[in-house]
Formats: structure tokens, sequence, C-alpha cells
């Protein structure tokens, strides 16, 4: 009788056949592990644990797990074009937990050697994100090309300012999901960029966040930084951004209106 072989492109087949063979393993109890029962149990680990093993790892910011974490994502490279791969979800949202250089490390070497690939990028592009992750001019490239504008934004806030990935940034602020729009101008802002300029003024009066304000510091005219004050005097949840924002810019009329924000909390503190 013929031997079914299995398609390597086909993510059901060796995905599913990969969790059988592991599955038969008696659930782990992660907590319960030491440091190195549970770095070792990453790697191989079934569906079913290496949820449960990565979550333990980050809960304890479990630096040595990086590599262990990174090989889990490894063993499951070239699958995952059409559905999430969750042993990787799992393994990168660890590694975004655990944070440091060494896991900004693995990250972006995941990301640049097409370890993940389909929806799991959407999770490795925002773990680049939240570690600060490295990547190459080419490949934000990629990233701020991506359909998914999730990939995009995560892109957006990995931007280093390489020419070229300013260009596509700048080309962002039109992009037809307003979520990237907005992260292509704080990224640009970051960089002090003016054509951010407008697209942030009308941020922080229609939609306020604390990467809009730590990002029109760099460009900021004096109308940015009256919309700054009037942000700290109206929006207490911004009131210590914006003022951060106002002592760094370098403009006297920041220091005026930064001092004259403070000074009318302290009364208003006062009076109550």
């Amino acid at each position: 009788m013929t031997e079914r072989q299995l398609d390597l492109f086909s993510d059901v087949d060796v995905q599913t056949e990969t969790r059988a063979s592991l599955g038969t393993r008696p659930a782990v109890v992660a907590a319960d592990m030491d440091d190195a029962a549970l770095i070792a149990a990453i790697p191989a680990a079934s569906l079913a644990d290496s949820a449960a093993l990565a979550a333990e790892a980050a809960r304890r910011r479990l630096a040595g797990a990086v590599p262990a974490l990174a090989a889990l994502c490894r063993h499951f490279t070239g699958f995952g074009a059409e559905r999430p791969v969750r042993e990787q979800e799992a393994a990168l949202r660890a590694l975004a937990a655990i944070g440091g250089p060494d896991a900004a490390q693995a990250v972006s070497a995941m990301i640049g050697r097409a370890v993940v690939q389909g929806p799991t990028l959407v999770v490795a592009a925002a773990a680049a994100a939240q570690v600060k992750a490295t990547l190459s001019a080419e490949i934000l490239g990629s990233l701020l090309r991506h359909a998914d504008p999730d990939v995009r934004v995560a892109a957006c806030r990995c931007a280093r300012p390489f020419p070229d990935v300013m260009a596509i940034l700048v080309g962002l602020l039109g992009d037809h999901d307003r979520t990237v729009a907005s992260a292509a101008a704080c990224a640009l802002g970051r960089f002090g960029r003016s054509e951010a300029r407008p697209a942030l003024k009308k941020l922080l009066s229609e939609q306020p966040s604390r990467e809009v304000v730590e990002a029109v510091a760099a460009v900021a005219d004096e109308e940015c930084m009256v919309l700054l004050g009037r942000l700290a005097r109206n929006r207490p949840a911004f009131a210590t951004a914006a003022l951060d924002a106002l002592e760094n810019i370098d403009h006297p009329r920041a220091s005026t209106i930064a001092a004259a924000v403070r000074r009318d909390m302290g009364t208003s503190a006062g009076a109550g």
C-alpha cells in the first residue's frame, strides 16, 4: 500500500500531524516547573502546552527562555500562510513581554528570515514594535506596504529614518485606513519630519493619544504648542504627557504655556 505523502506546503497536514504526535504527552503544569525545566519544555511543546509554557515564561520575565521561544517559532517555519500558527503566536507574545535586546534580536531574525508569515505576521510585527526590534530598510518597506493594516501600523512603530522608509511613511499619511495614517504621522513626527505636522494637529484636536503627544514635540509650531496646553488643561489623562512634550520643545512659547498650565493646575488643586 502506498503511504500517504504529506504536502509540505499544507498547514493542515503538517500542523495536524505534528500536534497529534506531541499531543500524546501528558499536559504540563507550567507554574510547577522550575526555570530550567520550563525552558527545556518549550521548543517541542504541543499546541496545548505551548501557550501555557510561553505565558509562564512571560510572567517570570524569563530572559533565559528567549532561545527556546525562538526555537519553538522556527519549528513551524514555512507554515501559516493561510491560518495563524498558534504556537508561534504564543512564543511571540512571550518574547514581547520578556523584552530586552535578545528578544528584540530574535523577533527581528524571525521576521527577516520569514520564519513567520500570513496571519501570524501581524503578531510578529506587533512584537517587533513592542521590543523595538531593529529591522532592515527592505523588511520595513515590505511591512509598510503589507495588505494587512495591522502590519502596516506595527511597521510604522518600528520605522527607522532610512530615506526609502521615510518616503513610504509620507505616502501612508493618505492611507485609506485611518489608524495606519495616524501611525505614519506619529512615526514621521518622531523623526522631525514636518510633513506630519498637519495630521498631528488634527489628531491632537480630535483623537489625542500619548503616542500623538510624544510625536508632535519634534515638529511643533506655535499652534501645536497651544493645542498641547489646551490638552493638558482639559484632559487630565494627558496632562503629564502634554507638559512633558511642551518642556521638550526648544521654544520660549512652549515654556510659557507649560508654566501657565502648571500654575493653573496648582491653583485648581489648592482650591480643591
